[in-house]
């Protein structure tokens, strides 16, 4: 049997980038993100987030090091927005910010036939999570096990999209969502500390790290206890909307969750911690269907 046959791939359209160079843009993104950018490895990608003033996130990124600097993988649609904001805090540092979306077209390839189709395409499949491997006009990034998101210069697309079988983007979405991975979009901007989308769960936070907007915030949070929602998956019925609020029984009236991201029938939701503990009935409308909590690969 071919194991490529047993490999998906899609292009992500609905994903962007922001490049970052110069000499002072390690620095620069230390004192921005949620992450150690500082002590990064060039083999090596990180998740991280960056947040308002009141700790709440305006974007999350896969940080990857690259030759130029590094590349910030975000949602698409974020990309000239955050890149006009962070602008602001770059002052006198030696830092470029441009919007790579264009440059860098990005795939997603899942499945026990990766590593082959990655070889086929002249780059080794990385030997760990977050792993990093570069060969000419193309970087792969092993996010967990077999999936593998993968940046090809803009004037090698065609080739590689040739080369990839044609998937779906939902599907992506889907992996990404089982994964426990958040996605901020423009729905659900400044709505959250990065501890109830999980990402301190996925290595996204360094609590030991110096400031970064706001930080106090967010290391309250940790560690006073004030945390009062968390990020979950969710089996829905009909689909599911970024943004969209979710109702529960012990909070009648009112909202008692958002979803973050959705896909195939399934979602991330950031909901209060206290109907999780109850058991309670999460709905997408009062009195509607309930919702199926499913579980997340990493400890609660």
């Amino acid at each position: 049997m071919d194991t490529q046959t047993s490999c998906s791939a899609a292009e992500l359209h609905d994903y962007g980038a922001i490049a970052v160079s110069g000499s002072d843009a390690r620095a620069f993104l230390h004192t921005q993100l949620t992450n150690d950018v500082e002590h990064l490895p060039a083999g090596q990608a990180r998740y991280a987030g960056w947040c308002s003033a009141k700790g709440r996130l305006l974007a999350t990124f896969l940080v990857v090091p690259q030759e130029e600097g590094f590349l910030l993988q975000l949602a698409r649609e974020l990309v000239p927005a955050i890149q006009k904001r962070l602008q602001m805090f770059v002052l006198r540092s030696k830092v470029t910010l441009a919007d790579a979306s264009a440059e860098w077209a990005q795939f997603g390839l899942w499945g026990a036939g990766a590593a082959e189709r990655l070889r086929a395409l002249g780059i080794e499949m990385p030997g760990s999570d977050l792993a990093i491997a570069q060969a000419a006009d193309r970087i792969a990034v092993r996010l967990q096990g077999q999936q593998v998101v993968l940046f090809v210069r803009a004037a090698k697309r065609g080739e590689v999209q040739a080369a990839l079988p044609q998937g779906d983007a939902a599907a992506w979405a889907l992996e990404e969502i089982r994964a426990g991975r958040p996605h901020l979009t423009q729905a659900t901007q400044d709505l959250f500390v990065p501890q109830m989308v999980n990402l301190e769960r996925l290595g996204g936070v360094d609590f030991k790290k110096g400031c970064y907007p706001g930080q106090e915030i967010v290391a309250r949070a940790q560690y006073r206890g004030q945390l009062k929602r968390r990020m979950v998956r969710l089996r829905a019925p009909q689909p599911l909307r970024p943004g969209q609020d979710l109702y529960s029984e012990d909070f009648a009236g009112q909202a008692s969750g958002t979803v973050l991201n959705a896909a195939g029938g399934e979602a991330l939701a950031v909901l209060q911690i206290a109907t999780l503990e109850s058991g309670a009935a999460v709905r997408i409308e009062p009195g509607g269907a309930a919702l199926e909590v499913l579980p997340l690969p990493y400890p609660a």
